[in-house]
């Protein structure tokens, strides 16, 4: 008999990545029916995380982790496997066009993500779902060159980032994110025979302007305009909230969405749909 613990060793395994508004919220709803584990890099701050986690009666163990280190992701796969069987990824990571340079948000959020879903295949089985977050962005921007959109689809390739910088001539953190993001949405389409061959379903969520901390960020930084003038096109008229994306995540990581996989789901307010001609 055990006393003083939320541990529950009979739940599958949720693994968060990004300890950040969106990636938090994720956690405190799917830790409803998951041991959690929870992965940021930012590592001051994950004890105190961990804390209000199991606070709330969660199991939850939050970890620190490099995204784009190889060996990071792969002693996160250990710990992952240490806990149980990984029933959900909720990839929610990401930097913001005011969190980086041109590379720096290239290897977060696209090789950093790709990373995670090479490595936590090795952990699906028949039931496990994947979520990465990706961004409107990748909709609304004009697709790439066929070109750029090879070099995209390989972006653990040897010299992957001076290969699209001989391609693409804006090297801002704005192209790197709306890239990243286009990228991000073809690989969870790319991947979604791999995972099946498992009995396993990964799919993409592309969030409009949503109201978390990196989200109030960007309305101080340099895409300020940029944002306050999609939010006038909203059919919605304002923001979205992070309970309505943990909304989208926990369905489509859920038995509800047993047969989704390999799509994406835009969580935007009708953004796409107003902006974009079709």
């Amino acid at each position: 008999m055990r006393t003083g613990t939320s541990e529950r060793p009979d739940l599958p395994v949720a693994l968060v990545i990004g300890g950040g508004g969106m990636g938090m919220s994720a956690a405190r709803r799917l830790g409803q029916s998951h041991r959690l584990v929870v992965a940021s890099q930012s590592a001051s701050k994950n004890p105190e995380r961990a804390a209000s986690l199991r606070a709330d009666g969660i199991d939850a163990e939050v970890v620190s982790c490099d995204i784009t280190d190889p060996a990071a992701v792969a002693a996160l796969m250990k710990t992952v496997a240490d806990r149980g069987r990984l029933r959900t990824l909720a990839h929610v990571a990401a930097l913001s066009p005011s969190g980086g340079d041109w590379r720096a948000l290239l290897r977060v959020n696209l090789v950093g993500a790709t990373l995670m879903e090479r490595n936590t295949l090795d952990l699906a089985g028949p039931g496990t779902a994947a979520v990465f977050v990706s961004s409107s962005a990748g909709h609304l921007a004009q697709p790439p060159d066929p070109a750029v959109v090879e070099v995209l689809d390989d972006p653990l390739a040897p010299e992957f980032l001076t290969r699209l910088e001989e391609l693409v001539a804006e090297h801002t953190p704005l192209q790197a994110y709306r890239l990243s993001k286009y990228a991000l949405n073809r690989m969870c389409r790319r991947r979604a025979a791999e995972w099946g061959a498992k009995g396993a379903r990964i799919v993409s969520m592309s969030p409009g302007p949503i109201d978390t901390p990196m989200g109030a960020a960007e309305l101080q930084g340099p895409s300020r305009q940029i944002k306050l003038d999609l939010l006038g096109r909203s059919p919605m008229g304002r923001e979205g909230t992070m309970v309505e994306t943990a909304d989208a995540i926990e369905f489509l990581t859920s038995d509800r969405a047993s047969y989704i996989t390999g799509t994406d789901l835009l969580v935007d307010g009708g953004l796409t749909a107003a902006t974009k001609n079709f």
